[in-house]
């Protein structure tokens, strides 16, 4: 299994369009030996020199069988599937319904012939509909889409994987993380999703072990004093784990880690609120991170 991070920011991306704060600088125009480091690492750094957190997406490549599975449909597709020149997906996940991890589906208009798009049937009480039933409705000018909805924490087969939607809490919207394993090999790949810390104990246990885990991580646990809501599900020394309600903090994510155990963890999800000193240590993903699972 083939993993490529084509997006690892948050909302607005790093750096964010009209924004001089000393992070979105730093991404524009790293020092040379960030630039190094970074590439050492295999992320992107853009013909131009800069950084890049685009909008959330991720990329798996099944090498038995010559199919990729494409997670979240990012806003940014166009550029990150020719930065990275990986292939364009047979199927795909959508994990929930925000912009930044669905609206680049129109993008499959033109570019393949069809493909499935398996997202969860569980009914959102905010809406009224399912994750698989807003993507239907809203995209149903695509023939050459195919929603297929599937029940959480049942798992289903695609593109060689057997994939299981894991419900996390990401309010007020119904929001999944993912396990994908490689029945052949026993690789795994794990991702939270969007959601707090308060991840429910079935999808911890689903979430556990994997080879390579992706955990949100917004903004550092400081700068829970900025929001409105402050933080929750504070630890022992009074430390915010979610920012707000719907987000992890750095500190829940390395927190939650910890505690799932994975060979490799990768933050992701990352704000341009992050100092410029933190915003590229080595713990949070860049774009263009690629991993082979075996």
């Amino acid at each position: 299994m083939q993993v490529t991070l084509l997006g690892t920011g948050d909302t607005t991306g790093t750096p964010t369009v009209g924004c001089d704060c000393d992070t979105c600088q730093t991404a524009r125009e790293p020092p040379t030996e960030l630039r190094e480091r970074l590439r050492d690492q295999g992320a992107t750094i853009t013909a131009a020199g800069g950084v890049e957190r685009t909008r959330f997406s991720v990329h798996l490549r099944n090498e038995r069988t010559s199919e990729s599975l494409l997670v979240d449909f990012s806003p940014d597709f166009r550029q990150q599937f020719l930065r990275e020149e990986v292939s364009l997906p047979d199927a795909a996940i959508v994990t929930h319904i925000h912009f930044d991890h669905l609206d680049g589906l129109g993008n499959c208009y033109r570019l393949v012939d069809d493909i499935t798009v398996f997202a969860a049937d569980e009914t959102d009480p905010q809406t009224g509909k399912s994750v698989a039933e807003t993507v239907t409705s809203d995209y149903d000018y695509l023939d050459q889409i195919s929603v297929k909805a599937r029940a959480p924490l049942e798992p289903f087969s695609v593109c060689g994987f057997e994939v299981t939607l894991l419900p996390v809490v990401h309010p007020p919207l119904v929001c999944y993380g993912l396990s994908v394993e490689d029945p052949v090999t026993g690789a795994q790949f794990a991702m939270t999703g969007d959601t707090c810390y308060d991840i429910p104990a079935e999808t911890r246990a689903e979430l556990a072990d994997a080879d390579l885990l992706l955990v949100e991580a917004l903004v550092p646990a400081d700068l829970c004093e900025y929001h409105p809501l402050g933080g929750n599900h504070h630890d022992s020394d009074g430390v915010p784990r979610t920012f707000g309600t719907k987000h992890m903090t750095r500190e829940g994510a390395l927190a939650l880690a910890d505690e799932l155990d994975a060979e490799r963890t990768r933050l992701v999800h990352a704000a341009h609120f992050y100092p410029a000193k933190e915003a590229f240590a080595e713990q949070i993903a860049v774009d263009g991170e690629q991993y082979d699972l075996s």
